[in-house]
This record gives C-alpha cells, sequence and structure tokens, in this order.
C-alpha cells in the first residue's frame, strides 16, 4: 500500500483466528487460500510478483487527499498485464477523506475509471487524514451500488480509533475487511498469525510488506473473495470486459508456454519468438533477467521459429484519415508516430497518454495521417543496413520511422515500416 507500517499485538492463536473469518456478499469458502499482491506506481507499469502461486493483483488506481486527486498512471497496464498472465485484477483507491461530499467528489471521479470487471474487488484504503464513520459507510454503498465487491482496507488500529470499535462491526456486518498487520519487516512468504489482527469479517489479510527481498506487500484470500467478477475464478472470464481487461486476454490469447531448457538464455528465448527481452521479462513477471532455469514455463508469443502459428504475409497498410492502430512487441510511442507521419506529443495527445514511454503490446491507439505505410518481417540473419538495401531506403530512415534506438539490435518476426 501507499505507506508501511509496522504494527504489533500480542499473540493470537491459528485456530483462534482462523475461527474468526465469516465472509458475506457474493465471497464463497475457498478450498484452497489464494495468495496475491497490491501494487501502487512503485510497481512500475507491469507490476511486481512474489511467487508463482500468486494469482491475484490489487492495483491502485490513483488517490484522493480532501479534495486533490493524484492518478496512479501504472493502473490500466498493471491490470492488462495481470489478465495477460492469467491472474485476476481488481482495484484499490487510496482515500483520504472525509464527509459525503468529498466521498462523492473521489467517487465520481475514480468509479468511471475503473478497469477491473463488474463484481470485482473496488477497495477503499483507508489509512490517514481524519475519516468518520457515516461518510466510509456511505462511500462503500456506493461502490457496492456500482455493481462492484466493496471492501474497506486499513489498519485495524487506526481503523478503530476514528470509526470506533462499534463502528467498525459496523462496516464489518455489511462489508468486507482487508486489514495489515506486519510482525517485523525481514522477509515474510507466509502468514504469521500471531499478528493477525483479529476481527469480524477480514477476508483479505496482508501479513507483510516485505514479501520479498527490496519489499512488496503479500496478502492470502482466506474466502476466496478475489475470485468475484471473474466466472468461476476464471480469469480469462470477466463479468464484464474493459479495456484492460480485453488487452490483457488478447495478449493472454496470443500467446503459448514454452519450457526452458538447459542452455536456454531469456535473449535467445525472445529472439525466437519474436519478442523483445522486455516484453519476455514484463509478460512473465521475471525480477531478474539472467535468472532462468530448466523446466521453467514461460509465456511466449506465437510468433517466430517456435511457433505453429502460420504468419500472414506482409502486405502495405495504409493510413487515410484517423484509424486504430494495435501496439506490438517493440512499438515505441515515437516510433508509430513518425510511421504515421505525426509527432510523438500528439499521439499522447490523441490517446491520452501521460507518460510516452509506456505503451504496451496489445494497445489501441487512434492514429491519423495521410501516408502509405508497408511493412517488412525482420527474418533470421537480417542487418538493417541489408534490409534499407533490399527496400531502396536508408538505413537511418529506417531507424527513425520505426522507433530503434540501436541499429544492431532487431530480432526475427520485427515488423519494420518504411
Amino acid at each position: 500500500m501507499q505507506k508501511m507500517k509496522m504494527i504489533k499485538r500480542g499473540a493470537a492463536s491459528v485456530a483462534i483466528a482462523l475461527l474468526l473469518l465469516p465472509f458475506t456478499g457474493t465471497a464463497h469458502a475457498a478450498t484452497v487460500k489464494h495468495y496475491g499482491v497490491d501494487w501502487s506506481k512503485y510497481q512500475g507499469n507491469n507490476g511486481k510478483w512474489g511467487y508463482d502461486r500468486d494469482d491475484f493483483s490489487i492495483s491502485q488506481i490513483g488517490g484522493y487527499y480532501n479534495g486533490s486527486f493524484i492518478d496512479q498512471a501504472t493502473y490500466g497496464t498493471q491490470v492488462a498485464n495481470t489478465i495477460a498472465l492469467n491472474k485476476r485484477a481488481h482495484t484499490y483507491i487510496y482515500a483520504q477523506f472525509s464527509g459525503t461530499a468529498q466521498a462523492d467528489q473521489m467517487l465520481d471521479y475514480y468509479l468511471p475509471k475503473v478497469q477491473t470487471p463488474k463484481g470485482s474487488i473496488v477497495a477503499l484504503d483507508v489509512e490517514s487524514g481524519s475519516p468518520d464513520l457515516a461518510s466510509v459507510e456511505y462511500a462503500l454503498k456506493r461502490v457496492q451500488d456500482a455493481g462492484y465487491t466493496a471492501v474497506l482496507y486499513g489498519y485495524k488500529g487506526f481503523l478503530v480509533n476514528h470509526l470506533g470499535t462499534a463502528g467498525l462491526q459496523e462496516i464489518a456486518g455489511q462489508y468486507p475487511l482487508w486489514l495489515a498487520e506486519y510482525p517485523s519487516m525481514s522477509i515474510t512468504t507466509e502468514p504469521n498469525y500471531n499478528y493477525f489482527p483479529s476481527f469480524d469479517n477480514v477476508q483479505i489479510f496482508q501479513f507483510t510488506s516485505t514479501y520479498v527481498a527490496g519489499g512488496l506487500d503479500g496478502n492470502v484470500d482466506f474466502t476466496g473473495i478475489t475470485e468475484n467478477g471473474y466466472k468461476n475464478g476464471n480469469a480469462q472470464k470477466p463479468v464484464t470486459n474493459t479495456q484492460a481487461t480485453t488487452t490483457g486476454k488478447q495478449l493472454h490469447q496470443d500467446t503459448h508456454n514454452y519450457t526452458v531448457k538447459s542452455g536456454d538464455t531469456l535473449s535467445a528465448i525472445a529472439s525466437r519468438y519474436g519478442m523483445t527481452v522486455n516484453a519476455l521479462v514484463a509478460l512473465n513477471g521475471i525480477q531478474n533477467a539472467n535468472l532462468i532455469y530448466p523446466g521453467q514455463v514461460l509465456r511466449v508469443a506465437d510468433s517466430g521459429a517456435g511457433s505453429t502459428v502460420t504468419k500472414k504475409a506482409t502486405t502495405p497498410i495504409t493510413s487515410t484519415g484517423t484509424q486504430a492502430y494495435t501496439v506490438r512487441y517493440g512499438d515505441t510511442l515515437s516510433g508509430i508516430a513518425s510511421r504515421y507521419g505525426t509527432s510523438t506529443s500528439t499521439l499522447a495527445s490523441i490517446n491520452g497518454i501521460s507518460n510516452p514511454n509506456w505503451i504496451y503490446p496489445g494497445q489501441v491507439l487512434t492514429v491519423s495521417g495521410g501516408s502509405s505505410t508497408r511493412a517488412y518481417t525482420v527474418r533470421a540473419g537480417d542487418t538493417l543496413s541489408g534490409i534499407a538495401s533490399r527496400l531502396g531506403t536508408s538505413w537511418t530512415s529506417l531507424k527513425a520511422k520505426n522507433g530503434i534506438s540501436n541499429a544492431n539490435l532487431i530480432y526475427p518476426g520485427q515488423k519494420l515500416y518504411y
């Protein structure tokens, strides 16, 4: 979450802690616990995972600070990347507010921007400011009425101090709680129930802010609430589709499993499947590009030498007026802009992109321009200068038109426009 706190408390047995976990709403008793993570902008455009078992993320859409808004530019791509990895995506709002007027201002702004499906979690992160019981209940009801699973996140001590024990109990009788409490700042991979913040209707326990080295919030879902919003908990079957979930599903469908063999390197695998190393790292949530191992299963693109997908013949792409362009692996905004005869700033403005360095495969951009553009698919052994000579252009023109920063780095399957 936005703030890292360590709260100590007396021991509570595992048995007692688990007995204090009634559930309400649409969540159902889980046969196994779900582990997952929550992200803000600090986890980057594609998020950060702890372990292979993690099957959900909860991303911050933005923050509200008593009248001020701070959007999280990473939100949409984090949601899409989660779905692409066949994991379930949810949402939270950092909510520092007081009074129903501020609750309305916050939710009028953020609810229309939610990119996770109806039924999914939209949590209010209430951990600062001076919240009051009436406005917190009002805000949770608005989230619920909008069709989402309304959840209250926070630290038990803070919530009790501001809402009162009876007030928090009243909320817990209507809405699930997601409570945080950490025994230490040491790396913690499993919940320590001696530090469980016992209360009614705690459905998600954030048990550490140091899930892995370097810091990451680790969470456990006891009841299956993180399956909400997805048919039978299937990440590829959201109850409703959004731009981010559609992008994520497309990325997932356009990839397949590859099992790492002895001697493989990430760069070689990426080249084989027409991907950049960065795209392969992002798609698989890899923390260290130098650490892969035989038997590891990676998602790779359905292109390149290892694919059974039939490639389409290269055909000219004509841009006349305004049209849609789907971002491919290796694309840059500057390269796309050059291809369509416009500027990076114009393309960013048309598509509401706040950071021109953050676009992702499958993203649909509105483009405009009047020139005809043809595409060439890079083959093994190609060089940029050789391609340029073959196409009757210069390598510098190809480099500029395709937003290539290093002329020596092109890969099989990459499309070059000229």
